[in-house]
């Protein structure tokens, strides 16, 4: 009797597990790109937002950032001027993150430089979620440091 009911809960807790995996996938999917938004500076976040107010120090986030920008950058060989402030606490999408930002001359497929761009990284439970192009407020006063590992990136 003790082996039956065991075998039999266990098919009951996959046809229950069914519906919510399908809950899961359809949550995800109305996250996607667009979402049914027509914000466009909306940003795409590729860590799961936990909501807490108190964010921890991405303690890691230069090799992260490194790692992140030798795969977004078209070219990462022959960046310059690139400078990096510290992480700090701003407020981005109503909510308390960590924020670093970055600023930096891409090399063009020419050769010729563009002037240096203010990019902020956003890092949510002490992870890089995603990258702001138009920084603005966020970057406001921020205090850069010279960030030569970016001017060293290779391909």
């Amino acid at each position: 009797m003790g082996v039956g009911l065991k075998s039999g809960l266990g098919k009951a807790a996959k046809c229950a597990a069914i519906p919510l995996l399908a809950a899961g996938l359809a949550a995800c999917a109305g996250m996607g790109l667009g979402g049914g938004s027509s914000d466009e500076s909306r940003s795409i976040s590729y860590t799961d937002d936990k909501g807490i107010a108190n964010q921890p120090y991405p303690n890691n986030y230069r090799t992260e950032l490194l790692a992140f920008l030798k795969t977004y950058l078209n070219n990462p060989v022959g960046v310059r001027d690139a400078a990096l402030a510290e992480p700090v606490q701003r407020t981005v999408g109503g909510r308390l993150r960590y924020v670093t930002c970055l600023r930096f001359s891409m090399r063009d497929s020419d050769g010729s430089y563009h002037d240096a761009r203010e990019r902020a990284v956003v890092y949510v439970d002490g992870r890089l979620d995603h990258v702001v192009e138009k920084s603005g407020e966020v970057c406001a006063g921020a205090a850069y440091a010279a960030f030569p590992e970016l001017e060293k990136l290779t391909r």
